[in-house]
């Protein structure tokens, strides 16, 4: 009884004591028929030219722990390998491939001695003592490991010479994949290439296009991003913006340069990480400083995966990131295993005593040695999971896998290679690694977490995967944690609505380098960079075909307000309700009602003195051009068509031909008479009544000529022109419906009538010396004058209109209301007063006492036949 303290006292002594000879071994020994030999990263990797570092307690004891207690279970297991035990030999690989490959040497040792068997024979060693004999080393059959692509590359180099088959429980680099240089390579984990494909989903199913990718030097962290930017350019729709290769000894400040590169491409927010747990906590405490919390969207390998320790005080950075693990579960077994481990029952593990201290923050002394003040003395009672926090580590049920796998092979092979034997048989001493390796390519079992396992002929687990969002819980970043978001088996299922990031929660961030162009504008790619571009707008007529191309509509067709497509272009006329046809309307309808009541006047007052003074014939004809230039604007206005179109070009000309050709006669006449009386008293020729109709009929028929030829060459239609109101706002845009009638050819209906004018005001100025007692001359010319102003005024106003968006409604108001004033001028002139002095003042309208003979005989008569006198 008074010894139990006392061990417990001595106990500690005694750990250390073993664990200072174990670490000068480097290795963890099981005793066995068949020894596996296992490669674990219990140690980083050292700085300052140390070849280790600090434990690693999950990555480094948690998966040693995790091939013990498999091997414990294969052991226990009667119908497993029955009558063979199975041994290890465990090393650390200090997460270092050059210090892994000197280990991993040692499972080779056998091989080498049992080659060179007869070489020791005449070795003496110096005055002649005979070399010292050791046991020799176990023959290792299989190799569980290693944890690092790289480490794994290094030694699957060196086993694959000496037939060695190795499986690995972590190792995901792609390149592993290639069974012509590692073709005694298997893992129980998928690789990268398929994580890289889940990776691409994942950013696809965000709507992203542009990200940045980062990678730790070495196979993992390269090989894993060549796959990811290899299958992204091979899907398309995602591009990389930067490949950011981080050192494997990086120097001070490499990481703020590196969140100083990545902020080169602002937009691509995404981030691509293959990389070790280190680099990913130094890239976030980087983001920190550079007070970019919050601006990256990670998205994290494996590496990563599930873990607190890349995170840790650094959760404010990581939430949002989107990370993958392979498909596992927490194996309960396992947990009950570790969680009983205590110094006493766990003294095979020559690390255990190093992990004591560093779980429970204790110290074990030795002899001489005291504890620092500030570190408690480590008592042996201390619990896992009671007085420390514990949690599974994610890779702890792919060691057991891996450990079943080669279990399950060698029984296979065992069964065929030594049938009915209990125990191993010749056939199996030594154990041939070439025939080994094709049971271990063909075994297919549920594994610990009841997924299937089994390898493909690269030695490729299926890929399973896992997603994880790293999410705060009220607000708190450092109180959230994982949350599993989807997975992917060859395809992904991934819940968007789970996801939660900062700023708005449920609004996923963008990594676009271009934002998406708007309706109606198309994408101007950049040179080399297929998901950047510029977005240029469908402007003017043009309207987007698809998201690269803009082309014009069709003349007849504008596009849609938003630039989309093309739609009619709205079809417009001067119409009879239409504010720009109520003034010439007007003025038509009260011309033609006065011209009417001119003329009504006259046919009731034929005979009368003023009536007949007038020169009957030619007022009549006078008035009917009257009559139809008001007319005119009704033709104007209406709709046009064939029938509307042919009446236009033969009216427009018409009425003021008819008008201008009688009074050029009229004025043409009197000029004459009195150019005449001053030289004889022989009248003029034709004066008379007939041969001025005659002469008027005439001056009209060329105008007619003309317009019938017009006719019968170009036969009159009606066109809607889509470019007089072309506009630069395709909004304001109006096809017009008109008359196939251009601006000069108007014009030229109206030349011959304005030629007549011109003509007649030239002899309305010759006559204006005519004596006062000859009334219609001076109105001729007022008349004459006062047109010729309105025209004058018409040009400027009918051609400086041309380019407006209303030239149809002004054009045709100007020239409409041009000709119902110059008619209105004439009607006004020369019949409005004779017409008020009969309706009005009757007894003026009385003929005169003729003349004495000797005033006839200064002045020419009329001659015979004529009507009445141009005189009082």
């Amino acid at each position: 009884i008074a010894r139990e303290p006392l061990l417990v006292a001595l106990l500690p002594l005694a750990w250390l004591a073993q664990a200072g000879l174990a670490r000068a071994a480097g290795s963890v020994r099981l005793a066995g028929g068949l020894t596996l030999g296992g490669l674990f990263p219990v140690h980083a990797r050292g700085a300052a030219g140390r070849a280790c570092g600090p434990l690693k307690k999950e990555q480094g004891v948690h998966r040693l722990e995790a091939m013990l207690y498999a091997l414990d279970r294969v052991n226990a297991d009667p119908e497993l390998l029955p009558g063979v035990r199975l041994g290890a030999r465990l090393l650390d690989t200090c997460s270092r491939d050059t210090y892994a490959l000197e280990q991993a040497l040692s499972f080779v040792q056998a091989l080498i001695r049992g080659r060179g068997d007869g070489d020791e024979v005449g070795v003496r060693c110096p005055g002649g003592v005979p070399p010292l004999r050791t046991a020799p080393p176990e023959r290792v059959v299989a190799v569980v490991g290693a944890s690092a692509s790289s480490v794994s590359i290094m030694v699957a180099n060196v086993l694959r010479l000496f037939a060695i088959p190795q499986i690995s429980y972590a190792s995901t680099a792609p390149e592993l994949s290639d069974s012509t240089r590692y073709d005694f390579f298997s893992r129980v984990v998928p690789p990268d290439s398929y994580q890289a494909q889940a990776m691409v989903d994942i950013v696809r199913a965000l709507g992203w296009n542009y990200v940045s990718t980062l990678a730790s030097e070495g196979n993992y962290g390269e090989s894993g991003v060549e796959a990811f930017v290899q299958i992204s350019r091979e899907a398309g729709g995602v591009c990389i913006a930067q490949s950011i290769k981080i050192p494997r000894e990086p120097k001070p400040g490499e990481f703020s340069k590196v969140i100083r590169r990545l902020m080169e491409t602002p937009n691509a927010r995404g981030i691509i990480i293959f990389a070790n747990e280190d680099d990913i906590r130094r890239v976030l405490e980087a983001a920190r400083q550079a007070n970019l919390t919050g601006h990256f969207l990670w998205v994290g390998s494996d590496s990563w995966g599930a873990k607190t320790s890349p995170i840790l005080s650094l959760e404010d950075v990581a939430v949002g990131a989107i990370t993958i693990l392979p498909k596992r579960a927490s194996i309960d077994g396992f947990d009950q295993y570790f969680m009983t481990r205590s110094l006493e029952n766990n003294r095979r593990n020559i690390w255990f005593a190093e992990f004591w201290e560093e779980n429970f923050n204790c110290k074990l002394t030795s002899s001489g040695t005291q504890s620092d003040d500030s570190t408690r003395k480590c008592t042996g009672e201390e619990r896992i999971g009671r007085d420390s926090t514990y949690e599974q580590e994610g890779k702890v049920q792919f060691v057991i896998d891996a450990v079943y796998a080669i279990a399950h092979a060698l029984h296979s092979m065992h069964q065929a290679l030594c049938p009915g034997h209990t125990g191993l048989c010749p056939a199996m001493e030594p154990t041939d690694g070439r025939t080994l390796l094709q049971y271990i390519r063909a075994v297919r079992f549920n594994g610990s977490a009841g997924t299937p396992v089994m390898f493909n002929e690269n030695g490729d687990a299926p890929g399973r995967y896992d997603i994880f969002q790293y999410q705060a819980t009220n607000g708190s970043a450092s109180s959230g944690g994982y949350q599993a978001v989807g997975q992917w088996a060859e395809i992904l299922r991934l819940d968007v609505e789970a996801l939660q990031w900062s700023g708005d929660p449920h609004e996923v961030p963008s990594s676009l380098c271009s934002l998406p162009c708007g309706p109606g504008e198309r994408k101007k790619m950049v040179k080399g960079v297929p998901c950047c571009w510029h977005c240029e707008a469908c402007d003017g007529y043009r309207f987007q075909v698809d998201e690269f191309t803009c082309e014009a509509c069709p003349g007849d067709m504008r596009p849609t307000p938003n630039h989309t497509g093309c739609r009619p272009t709205p079809v417009v006329r001067l119409s009879w309700s239409s504010p720009w046809a109520a003034p010439p309307l007007l003025l038509a309808v009260l011309g033609i009602m006065a011209t009417t009541t001119v003329v009504a006047t006259f046919v009731r007052h034929n005979n009368t003195p003023i009536v007949r003074a007038s020169g009957r014939e030619l007022s009549y004809v006078l008035l009917t051009g009257i009559f139809l230039i008001y007319a005119i604007t009704f033709l104007m206005v209406a709709e046009p068509g064939a029938a509307v179109c042919a009446a236009r070009r033969l009216f427009l000309g018409l009425g003021t031909t008819l008008s201008y050709s009688a009074l050029l006669t009229k004025t043409n006449r009197i000029y004459r008479i009195f150019e005449q009386g001053k030289r004889s008293v022989t009248p003029p020729p034709f004066i008379s009544p007939t041969s001025q109709l005659v002469i008027t009929f005439s001056l009209t028929s060329l105008q007619v000529v003309g317009a019938i030829a017009w006719l019968g060459a170009r036969p009159p239609h009606s066109v809607i022109d889509y470019e007089e109101q072309r506009t630069v706002d395709p909004e304001q845009a109006r096809g017009v419906l008109k008359c196939d009638m251009s601006d000069l050819s108007l014009i030229g209906c109206l030349g011959y009538s304005l030629l007549l004018m011109v003509t007649c005001t030239v002899y309305a100025i010759k006559a204006r010396g005519v004596p006062e007692t000859f009334n219609e001359a001076k109105p001729i010319g007022f008349t004459m004058y006062t047109t010729c102003i309105i025209w004058l005024a018409f040009v400027p106003i009918f051609f400086g209109t041309a380019q407006s968006a209303e030239k149809i409604y002004i054009q045709t108001t100007t020239l409409t209301v041009s000709l119902s004033l110059s008619a209105s001028v004439s009607l006004g002139m020369l019949y409005v007063p004779k017409t008020y002095v009969i309706l009005f003042h009757p007894e003026q309208n009385v003929q005169k006492r003729k003349r004495s003979l000797k005033a006839t005989s200064t002045v020419a008569a009329p001659p015979k036949g004529e009507d009445a006198e141009d005189h009082k």
